[in-house]
Formats: C-alpha cells, structure tokens, sequence
C-alpha cells in the first residue's frame, strides 16, 4: 500500500462556474460523498481534518493522520455552504457580486466615476449583500446555473 503520510498533498476538488452555454452531465459530477468513499476504499485512515477548517472556508479538510498535507474539498454543488458564506467577488471591470453563481451585480466603477461617497458606495453594497439570495444565486442548483445568464469565471476575473 502507498504511504501517504510521506505524500504532500494541496489543492482542492470542485466544479468551476459555468457559464451561459455549459453542458452540466450528472453523468460526469462526483458527488463529494462518492469521492469520500472512493479514496477512503484504498486509504481507509483518510479523515476530516476539521480543525484545520476555519468558520467561513470553502473547502473541507482532509487527510491522513501523520501526514503533511491536506487534500481540499468545495462542495458547492453536492453539499453547498452558503449559508456560511462571507465572499463578495470585485470583478475586473469594477462589479461586485455576492454570489459566484448568480448572475447579479452591482457596478462600482460607475459609482465611483460619478463621483458618489464612500458612505454611499458603503450603503450600495450593504444592499447587495442583504439582497443576496441564500443558496446557488438563487438558480436551484446546478441545472438552474447551467441556464442562466452568469458570466463565467474566465470574463470576471476568477
């Protein structure tokens, strides 16, 4: 059996946002439960590494007892974490979204080009953020994301 604890492990596993013309195929989707399983099958000592986790992280720790590294998890689409969610995303072009996966947002730069205070653009963004819809921008998951009008991650900056 490989020894893992030797291996340094980074990164994380996820579905990027897709956009307007993505093919979701449930066929290609490995629910983060099913990967759980899978590596747990030929590294039976693979556990949560939950106080690695802090409060508003994307990603669920993982590893094995004694060893270097961690391996990642964003479940964003199999088991959300919304609800704990404290991003908001600037966009290249000076757009704020509060949801990676809705395609609401909220410009800045003209804001900022007319000249508006910061308490202004401060009371602007607040809105937004209590605006903001709880689970997947509002779209239902990841069919009703595969269907909307979100600009991929590539054309916001991400």
């Amino acid at each position: 059996m490989p020894r893992v604890a030797d291996a340094c492990c980074a990164g994380s596993l996820r579905v990027l946002t897709p956009g307007p013309r993505a093919r979701w195929d449930d066929y290609k989707l490995v629910p983060y439960a099913e990967m759980l399983d899978v590596i747990r099958a030929r590294f039976p000592d693979f556990c949560r590494l939950g106080s690695r986790d802090k409060p508003n992280d994307t990603s669920k720790a993982w590893g094995v007892p004694g060893g270097k590294g961690q391996v990642g998890f964003i479940t964003s689409m199999t088991e959300h974490f919304c609800g704990s969610c404290n991003r908001l995303r600037l966009t290249a072009d000076g757009n704020i979204k509060v949801c990676l996966f809705g395609s609401d947002e909220v410009s800045l730069r003209d804001l900022m080009r007319v000249g508006a205070s910061d308490e202004y653009i401060a009371c602007v963004i607040g809105r937004a953020v209590r605006a903001k819809h709880f689970a997947h921008g509002g779209k239902g998951g990841m069919h009703g994301i595969a269907q909307s009008n979100n600009r991929p991650m590539i054309k916001i900056g991400g």
